[in-house]
C-alpha cells in the first residue's frame, strides 16, 4: 500500500502538496486540520483518509475524526495521534497509548517538525510529517509518502517547499 502522511494543514491545502501526494492509494492526516467543513471534504475528497484531530481543531474536524487511530495496513499496526512527542520524550497520553497498543509504526504532528526515528525500546518507527501547512514558526512546509508492504515502510520520500508567506511570520 501507497501511504501519504501529512499533519497540521492548518486550512491550506497546496497543489504541489496535492501534486506530490496524488500517486498514494491513502493519506493519513496527524491533526490540525483546522479548516471548516469545506476544507476537510477537499482533502477526503481527495484520497481515502484516515485522520485524526489536533488541539487546533474545531467541531468541523472533531466530529469526523477521534483523537487517536489504531490500524492496520500492510501487516504493520500503526498508532496515530496529534499530539505524541519522541522516543524518550513521549507526551504523556501518547505514552499510555502506546503501552497499551504496542505498535510497530507510531504516527503523530504537533510540533511542525519533520522527524522519522527508530524508537528500541519500543521496536517501533516514529514518524512525524512535520506542516505542510502555513501557519505556524517552521520555514520549509514538509510532507511524507512511502510504501508498506509485508510488515515493512519502504520507499519513503520527503515532499518540501519553502513557505510562501514569510512576511506574514
Amino acid at each position: 500500500m501507497y501511504i501519504g502522511l501529512i499533519s497540521d494543514t492548518h486550512g491550506v491545502f497546496d497543489e504541489r502538496v496535492r501534486k506530490f501526494l496524488e500517486p498514494v492509494d491513502e493519506l493519513w492526516h496527524a491533526g490540525d486540520w483546522a479548516g471548516d467543513d469545506d476544507f476537510i471534504k477537499s482533502i477526503t475528497g481527495f484520497k481515502p483518509v484516515v485522520g485524526v484531530y489536533g488541539n487546533c481543531d474545531g467541531q468541523d474536524a472533531r466530529l469526523l475524526f477521534p483523537s487517536f487511530q489504531f490500524f492496520q495496513r500492510g501487516g504493520m499496526s500503526i498508532l496515530m495521534t496529534h499530539i505524541g512527542g519522541y522516543p524518550g520524550k513521549y507526551d504523556m497520553r501518547a505514552q499510555a497509548l502506546i503501552e497499551n497498543y504496542r505498535p510497530q509504526i507510531f504516527v503523530c504532528g504537533h510540533s511542525h517538525i519533520l522527524k522519522v526515528v527508530n524508537d528500541s525500546h519500543y521496536d517501533m518507527l516514529c514518524i512525524n510529517p512535520g506542516a505542510c501547512g502555513i501557519q505556524g514558526w517552521h520555514l520549509v512546509r514538509t510532507a511524507l509518502r512511502f510504501r508498506i508492504d509485508q510488515g515493512k515502510v519502504d520507499d519513503m520520500e520527503v515532499f518540501e517547499l519553502e513557505r510562501d508567506n514569510l512576511k506574514n511570520f
